[in-house]
């Protein structure tokens, strides 16, 4: 297995947005504990660049954070579990899944928000809240994956705070919002899974060192349940974002549950 930390924080611009770095640092120093395996600390750039065409810090996203955590993902050998950061991580490793495993890889999006945005509907500009838009093809060209997941091979799970665009792409098919994640993504065709755990889909009362915390969230024994219904698939890579926090102890048991999956897919 391989771990990527990917401590970029510009793809969120909340007050505590640069706590991501420590949280992904810590977070990421558990999870080599945890799972026995060593981690690689994908450098990125520090900088920001100002809102171009509706996307915050448009140009550290699309440049050289890019480029470095493309790099990290060449030849990787085994599952690959990516680190963040914010949510904008994803982008990387989930397309360059769809790319090697085609059509039939499904996403389960275990995370208090869609995600779905595009630049012109999101109310932020931050770039975390379009990232799954994105992946499926959609939104603004330099982000858009190509290939693209396919429709309704993105099963939502734990989402609670969506945006009236986002109601609109769940109710015209984009992605499915379900309780039972492994039926829906079978009953989609999905072959291969990717995971992504956003930590925000705990209850803050749970888990309180998230970017973006929302009331009414999981207990760490109900993700790790969620985690564990996805072990008959196959899983070929997972992440795990939105940290702040640097004590972390707690998730523990998610990230064992993420490494059972990992190594069994």
């Amino acid at each position: 297995m391989l771990i990527n930390a990917v401590p970029q924080w510009q793809g969120a611009i909340s007050p505590g947005a640069r706590g991501l770095v420590e949280g992904c640092r810590a977070l990421s120093e558990l999870a080599g504990h945890v799972l026995g395996k060593p981690v690689h600390h994908v450098r990125q750039d520090a900088a920001t660049s100002g809102v171009v065409t509706g996307i915050a810090n448009r140009a550290v996203l699309t440049g050289m954070n890019r480029q470095l955590q493309l790099a990290a993902l060449e030849a990787p050998e085994g599952p690959v579990l990516t680190i963040g950061g914010d949510c904008g991580v994803e982008l990387v490793p989930v397309g360059v899944a769809r790319f090697r495993y085609g059509a039939t890889l499904g996403v389960a999006w275990f995370d208090a928000h869609a995600d779905l945005n595009t630049a012109e509907s999101s109310p932020s500009g931050a770039y975390h809240g379009m990232v799954l838009r994105s992946l499926l093809g959609e939104g603004d060209k330099d982000f858009a994956a190509s290939p693209a997941l396919e429709r309704g091979r993105a099963v939502l799970f734990g989402t609670r705070s969506l945006d009236p665009a986002e109601e609109e792409a769940v109710a015209g098919g984009l992605a499915v919002r379900s309780d039972d994640v492994a039926a829906a993504l079978n009953a989609a065709g999905a072959e291969r899974v990717y995971l992504h755990v956003d930590l925000d889909i705990l209850d803050p009362g749970e888990f309180a060192g998230v970017n973006y915390p929302e009331p009414g969230g999981l207990t760490i024994a109900e993700l790790v349940a969620a985690i564990d219904g996805l072990s008959g698939m196959d899983v070929v890579g997972a992440g795990i974002t939105e940290c702040v926090g640097t004590e972390v102890a707690a998730l523990e048991p998610v990230l064992a549950a993420v490494g059972r999956v990992l190594m069994e897919g």
